[in-house]
């Protein structure tokens, strides 16, 4: 454990430093000076990337590529899962739906649901369309702590469209960074879609 200051991080003298691409870029430089051995690890943006990035972890703490995780299939369509609803919505915080094109969009799709929004990248959510036009389900992924940002999906407007069971849940922590957590991330939507009551 350590606090991410250089001075601790010098008192625990690590033979590697590993880091997130985004992660400490000042610090890292310094480490680097220092000589200390940095490796940053980029983030993955495709889902065959999180297997090269397990991969490299694991390389990395001399481990073998072995024990990186196995890639969920699609889900092959059966009639049991045509009846079901498919299209989900990634409600994110202050109102923003993730759209086409994302690393999210894969996530739902490779879990056999189809994306609520139509367009790519991430968008501000017109509250009348989600009225008009509601989504099967909401994927609400939101932190415990209380904030302004997450007022959007408290509307009484879109919660009475939009029914409570048709609101699922998961970890926040799941859908902040890719990892090899994608993968049961993918499962558990998988799983919900398959137990949908509807």
């Amino acid at each position: 454990m350590h606090n991410g200051s250089l001075e601790q991080i010098l008192k625990l003298k690590p033979d590697l430093v590993l880091s997130g691409e985004y992660n400490a870029m000042l610090l890292r430089q310094r480490l680097v000076s220092l000589g200390v051995r940095v490796e940053v690890l980029a983030l993955p943006r495709t889902l065959p990337e999180v297997i090269e990035y397990e991969k490299r972890f694991l390389a990395l703490v001399g481990l073998p590529s072995t024990l990186a995780s196995t890639p969920i299939p699609a889900p092959v369509p059966t009639s049991n899962l045509a009846t079901k609803p498919s299209r989900l919505l990634l409600l994110g915080a202050n109102g923003v739906g993730t759209g086409q094109q994302t690393f999210e969009h894969d996530v739902i799709t490779q879990a056999g649901w189809g994306n609520y929004l139509e367009s790519d990248g991430y968008s501000t959510l017109d509250l009348e369309q989600l009225i008009t036009d509601p989504p099967d389900a909401v994927m609400w992924s939101a932190p415990k702590s209380p904030a302004l940002a997450n007022q959007f999906a408290k509307h009484p407007a879109l919660r009475h469209a939009i029914p409570q069971e048709q609101w699922l849940s998961s970890s926040y922590w799941h859908w902040q960074c890719p990892g090899p957590w994608t993968w049961q991330l993918i499962e558990q939507l998988r799983e919900q879609r398959e137990q949908w009551p509807g």
